[in-house]
């Protein structure tokens, strides 16, 4: 496997894996999945602003997970604050792939010169991403209670933090 800046090529199945998430998962609070013209243009945003946005690519070529960081809030007193987002295909969950972006994901971001980045995690029963973010040295910061409501089920957010720089 390779992570690499992901391409206009990559849109597909980056919309694809993206797609599984929104309407199978409850780790994004979007109820319909963005078709490939918005992820074309969320992927050309974050690049604007010069952080990463990352493809996980397996030995045969396929993409096989996306990451980025994106602007935590535009207000500009947050402009030294990103989050970060991580989606991996279903069929290779658990294999090390979303270890291996958010993981270049930091270090995109660090070098970017940002100060802090934070996770905003859906579902407080998402131990998978929970304890990805604290593998990789997240703090958990609290959560949100039944701020989220999709297919007929109150959802929290998990917030969780990492110092990139002093």
């Amino acid at each position: 496997m390779i992570v690499r800046p992901a391409t206009a090529a990559d849109t597909p199945a980056i919309q694809a894996i993206y797609a599984h998430h929104v309407e199978h998962g409850f780790g994004t609070f979007e109820e319909v999945a963005p078709g490939l013209d918005e992820m074309t243009a969320r992927r050309e945003a974050v690049e604007a602003l010069g952080l990463p946005y990352l493809a996980a690519q397996d030995d045969a070529g396929r993409v096989i997970g996306f990451a980025y960081a994106g602007l935590f809030r535009t207000r500009s007193a947050y402009r030294f604050t990103c989050e970060d987002s991580v989606y991996v295909a279903p069929d290779v969950q658990g294999q090390g792939v979303g270890k291996a972006l958010l993981a270049a994901v930091i270090e995109g971001a660090r070098s970017a010169g940002y100060k802090q980045l934070v996770a905003v995690i859906g579902d407080s029963l998402n131990g998978g991403s929970i304890g990805l973010h604290t593998a990789l040295g997240f703090k958990p910061m609290g959560s949100l209670t039944n701020v989220g409501f999709k297919r007929g089920r109150w959802l929290d957010v998990v917030m969780m933090q990492l110092e990139l720089a002093p």
